[in-house]
């Protein structure tokens, strides 16, 4: 019983604290106000249950990503060996747009990763768990076995703009949700497809010299 509660109680803090950092902001938001939101009478809990602030982002991080691992590592079971860039895009996007399409509305873990992903303190604790997972390092091969050359800090950057890409219209769907205005697509699903369809041709596109006094491409 005691394990149960404890487990409930992680439970309601997880909740408010993403509700909270993600309308706030991580470090706008004390520990004290999650445990307030989340009903508990002992203003410790939060550091009771998970130690500092980064770690309780961290749990609020793992919570999801195993969801959406989960749904990646099916995907891939489908795709097999492919050597198509979109494919592997696919595999990228829909895994997160599903997870949040599943999760009703409103919802608040989109917008709790655009928070942390612009903060330098902890943006590292969202990339570092992404890719300690498996399903993402073996998605991440196949795409860039299946890219064709590129210089290895164009890879880098528009690896950078495709997470940003990510990370920013999922926000701003799920914003747009709540706050109960028209967003720029209509589904989940939509906002999907057209992510993939940018990052596709973003990871495509010619390549400008480096030598500003030229236009040529390489």
């Amino acid at each position: 019983m005691r394990a149960e509660r404890s487990g409930a109680t992680r439970d309601l803090i997880l909740t408010a604290a993403e509700r909270l950092f993600a309308e706030h902001g991580v470090f706008a938001v004390s520990n004290r106000q999650v445990s307030e939101a989340a009903g508990q009478g002992n203003n410790f809990a939060v550091g009771y249950h998970f130690g500092t602030k980064a770690d309780l982002v961290r749990a609020i991080v793992r919570k999801h990503d195993e969801r959406i691992e989960r749904l990646r590592l099916r995907m891939l079971a489908k795709l097999g060996d492919s050597a198509e860039v979109r494919d592997w895009v696919a595999c990228l996007v829909r895994p997160v747009t599903e997870h949040l399409a599943t999760l009703g509305s409103p919802t608040w873990y989109a917008r709790f990763g655009a928070q942390v992903m612009t903060d330098p303190a902890l943006r590292a604790i969202m990339i570092d768990e992404a890719l300690s997972a498996p399903p993402l390092q073996e998605l991440l091969d196949g795409l860039n076995h299946s890219l064709p050359a590129l210089p290895f800090q164009v890879r880098l950057q528009r690896g950078e703009m495709a997470r940003h890409l990510i990370v920013h219209m999922c926000a701003d769907h799920e914003r747009a949700l709540a706050d109960g205005t028209p967003p720029a697509s209509t589904t989940w699903q939509e906002l999907a497809t057209g992510l993939i369809d940018a990052i596709v041709g973003l990871l495509l596109a010619p390549v400008t010299s480096a030598d500003p006094g030229t236009s040529s491409r390489e």
